[in-house]
């Protein structure tokens, strides 16, 4: 079962080669290396579910010469939710994308795949660096993929931000290289202390990432981008590519700079993110296009989960901190699902109705049921309404900042969950306006299914089946 864990890296390569040499066929091959790269990730949850902690030293060199990739329950769950939605991603681009762009399309979202399944299982600081490189570069070839002067231009702005994150982050692990000569996660945990190397390393990594997390107000690169991309491309980045960013703050937060943290670092990231709460709601309620609105949830969404290291950082070790952990990661589980099928939907009322703007989305309740059905889904699981994972998340967060005093971070909360229902409620009030019926109602399952079943995974999937999670976390992520 270990060899699962490079073939989750190597699967999805291997499917780009061979999509770039046979670029007639790059549909077929294309989705026969996403069900394989997805059985095999699935392959590795389920084997760190019932074993543990598993490990895989490349080529048989250990640490701290050789490559080596690893999956606890932190890194496990998100490789499950990034696998479910990629796949999702990849059987509705099947039938999005026409051949000419299809033949562009599959290499570089399989390359964005590896990409992201090697920044998921990656066990060494530079390691990461490598695949937030690809993760970023590959991202913004996608966006661009329309060829509009807007989607490029939003797009190159995406891939300058990106490579100073990334070269940020570089100087924060060049640093810790040279203080202490390793860079395995493990043994950079246990030689690292306090003082001046330690705390510029942790501000260089975790500002890197702040940036390609689009944290405001660094935020200000992601609306443009993800609003002009295709719309599988904008649920990929919406749902995976900030995630990512997000999960290696928070691996390194947990596992190389505990020892080093202190609560001034962790409120700084606190307001940051109830900053995005409020700005982004504000933004995605006032937005014309309903992708630009997806967009700016994206921002707003994120700054919920940075809300969570002052609480993490003001909760001591104990069951309580465990619990509050793993609400802030099925949190961020539960929008990957929710985003990606709010974009799905998104794209075929584009594509269907040949605009997206808010106001004139009369009728299409009646034109596309199930488009607007996956949209009210995903709403559900945005605001945080009952019984979506969302719902159960936020409780455990508010929970924890009442008894913790921090009644601060629960007015942010509250305030974000209210500007939520606002704004998709603002959608569905125009979906639903009366108009005659249509002559036909559009019926693809291509496109409908995956957004539908991203939208049930995250409006009653996580949170009626969310105790398996609290499971698989058990299995190393609380190091």
């Amino acid at each position: 079962m270990i060899d699962a864990l490079p073939l989750a890296v190597t699967l999805p390569l291997i499917g780009a080669f061979a999509v770039t040499v046979s670029p007639l066929h790059a549909r077929g091959l294309g989705l026969m290396a996403a069900v394989l790269t997805a059985a095999s990730a699935l392959s590795v949850t389920a084997a760190v579910w019932s074993d543990g902690v598993l490990r895989a030293d490349l080529g048989g060199w250990g640490v701290p010469l050789g490559i080596a990739l690893e999956a606890d329950g932190l890194s496990a769950a998100f490789l499950a939710m990034a696998n479910v939605v990629a796949l999702a991603v990849s059987v509705y681009a099947g039938g999005y994308f026409k051949q000419e762009s299809a033949r562009h399309f599959w290499p570089l979202w399989l390359l964005l795949w590896s990409a992201l399944n090697g920044l998921f299982l990656a066990a060494d600081l530079f390691n990461l660096y490598v695949t937030l490189e690809l993760l970023g570069i590959s991202a913004a070839a996608l966006g661009a993929l329309t060829g509009t002067r807007e989607a490029v231009a939003a797009n190159l702005r995406y891939l300058l931000v990106g490579l100073l994150g990334s070269m940020s982050y570089l100087l924060g692990v060049a640093l810790i290289y040279a203080a202490y000569g390793v860079l395995d996660i493990g043994l950079v945990a246990e030689a690292i202390e306090p003082g001046p190397v330690a705390w510029t390393a942790m501000t260089l990594m975790i500002g890197g990432l702040i940036l390609k997390a689009a944290l405001f107000p660094m935020h200000f690169w992601l609306p443009p981008a993800h609003a002009n991309a295709p719309a599988p491309v904008s649920a990929a980045l919406s749902a995976l590519v900030v995630k990512a960013a997000f999960y290696l703050a928070l691996r390194l937060w947990l596992d190389v700079f505990a020892p080093v943290l202190n609560e001034a670092a962790a409120n700084l990231l606190g307001i940051l993110g109830a900053a995005a709460v409020v700005w982004g709601s504000w933004r995605a309620l006032r937005a014309e296009r309903l992708k630009l609105l997806a967009a700016y949830s994206t921002v707003a969404q994120m700054g919920y989960l940075f809300i969570a290291f002052p609480l993490l950082a003001a909760t001591p070790p104990g069951l309580a901190r465990d619990n509050l952990l793993a609400a802030v990661v099925l949190l961020a589980l539960t929008h990957g699902f929710a985003k990606a099928g709010f974009f799905l939907a998104a794209g075929m009322v584009q594509k269907t109705a040949g605009h997206d703007r808010i106001d004139d989305l009369g009728g299409a309740a009646q034109a596309l049921p199930a488009a607007t059905f996956a949209i009210g889904l995903a709403g559900v699981a945005l605001i945080g309404l009952p019984p979506s994972g969302t719902f159960l998340a936020k409780w455990v967060m508010l929970e924890q900042a009442m008894i913790l005093g921090l009644w601060w971070w629960l007015i942010v909360m509250m305030v974000g969950t209210l500007l939520a229902a606002a704004y998709i409620f603002r959608v569905l009030s125009r979906a639903f306006n009366r108009e005659p019926t249509p002559y036909r109602f559009v019926n693809d399952a291509r496109t409908e299914l995956p957004a539908l079943l991203l939208g049930l995974i995250a409006t009653f999937g996580l949170g009626i089946a969310a105790q398996p999670l609290w499971v698989l976390l058990e299995q190393g992520a609380f190091g």
